[in-house]
């Protein structure tokens, strides 16, 4: 291999002298003068955000980053309380078990959504749309599938997230074709089973993040990195107030042998 092929990357360089990320000095041009959203946006995107994606991204990022006593906390947690010198694996722990019912459903509505909006072609209709959010949705059905970015075991009836993701997606003026798409899905799947499934949290932060021209593939990072901080919110409770031993006390306990069910 000859130095000019030698692998690089793009994203970020140090020197003795300095630190550039995205082509920008990182002590100089972006310490003090950038959020971490808008640092975000850079490093993946590969060019700083507007005004209007920073605040939609912000905003998808908060929207996910805590919500309550998931199994992921929870995993966390119950790390943490058998190896407490370990906080990067609690945190892993936690990370782990982002999929399709937790945290993954990002993703998995993106790619969802990436389907619906190839059937319906370039800037479609209304009309194209709804036909196209119709034919996937009964492709899911038929399959015995859930419809990703549908339904909250816990927001039965609305999810507080996502009339919010969208009136802030319509102030921004970046209500693109993805959440477009995501509402005539949710119509689809209502008229077609009579079920009012509300569009879920996740969902709506998957499409406005592939709004914001993320591809599918990646978002799911995003879910990760805003719900780390969630994950060290609770391990920070977890030092002061432990819930893990207390837990595993009263599982234990309920499921000894000889002792009656609940």
């Amino acid at each position: 291999m000859t130095e000019g092929d030698w692998p690089g990357t793009a994203i970020g360089q140090t020197t003795a002298e300095s630190i550039t990320v995205r082509g920008s000095d990182l002590a100089d041009e972006l310490m003090g003068r950038v959020t971490f959203t808008e640092l975000t946006f850079l490093l993946i995107g590969g060019a700083r955000p507007t005004e209007a994606q920073t605040r939609l991204l912000d905003a998808v990022l908060v929207s996910l980053a805590d919500h309550g006593l998931t199994p992921t906390v929870l995993a966390a947690r119950l790390t943490y309380t058998g190896a407490p010198e370990s906080l990067q694996g609690a945190v892993a722990a936690g990370l782990l078990g982002a999929g399709s019912v937790f945290l993954g459903v990002v993703e998995d509505t993106a790619r969802f959504l990436r389907e619906v909006l190839d059937e319906a072609g370039p800037e479609p209709s209304p009309q194209r749309l709804a036909d196209a959010a119709g034919l996937a949705v009964d492709a899911r059905i038929a399959a015995g599938a859930r419809i990703p970015g549908l339904g909250h075991p816990v927001h039965r009836v609305e999810d507080p997230r996502t009339a919010r993701m969208y009136r802030i997606a319509d102030e921004t003026g970046l209500l693109g074709l993805n959440l477009q798409a995501l509402r005539a899905v949710s119509a689809a799947h209502r008229e077609r089973t009579g079920r009012a499934l509300p569009i879920n949290g996740a969902g709506v932060a998957g499409a406005a993040l592939a709004d914001l021209g993320f591809p599918a593939e990646i978002v799911r990072g995003f879910a990760l990195l805003a719900r780390t901080a969630g994950l060290v919110a609770h391990l920070a409770e977890e030092m002061e107030r432990p819930l893990g031993m207390p837990l595993f006390r009263e599982v234990e306990g309920r499921t000894a042998p000889g002792q009656p069910p609940p």
